[in-house]
């Protein structure tokens, strides 16, 4: 299964304050036992928001917000996208990560085509498929 990993931003990673060289050794050990073990798939940090822009869709318009944006419990400073056999084993992983106290993560799986039911038909699967095989996901 595949999931999600998403590490919440906190008051220091929306002042932008990076990592230190150590952590980004420590996390860059954590990162390589990932890929030797091919759980990660894919994986970065996220600048603070205030390099970002939120769109709001409302019925007949759509509203383009500058950051910064000020709830940081509801922000996401970087994520991992791991490939796992179940949420138990994706928990044991991320209790080896090498982070700090205060640090919140969490684990959101993906859906699958079996999730959907009956109206993601064969016709739109094989559609989606071919979409994923043209970026690299097949």
């Amino acid at each position: 299964m595949r999931v999600m990993v998403l590490v919440k931003a906190t008051e220091d990673t929306e002042r932008g304050i990076l990592p230190t060289t150590d952590e980004f050794a420590e996390m860059g050990a954590y990162n390589e036992q990932l890929v030797n073990a091919g759980i990660m798939l894919a994986g970065d940090g996220l600048r603070p928001t205030s390099h970002a822009k939120r769109v709001r869709f409302d019925a007949d318009a759509k509203t383009v917000l500058d950051g910064p944006f000020t709830e940081t419990k509801e922000l996401v400073a970087g994520y991992w996208i791991w490939e796992v056999a179940s949420m138990d084993e994706a928990v044991e992983w991320l209790k080896r990560a090498p982070f700090g106290g205060g640090a919140e993560v969490e684990l959101r799986p993906f859906y699958t085509p079996e999730d959907f039911g009956e109206a993601f038909t064969p016709e739109l699967q094989e559609r989606e498929d071919q979409l994923r095989a043209r970026t690299g996901q097949a």
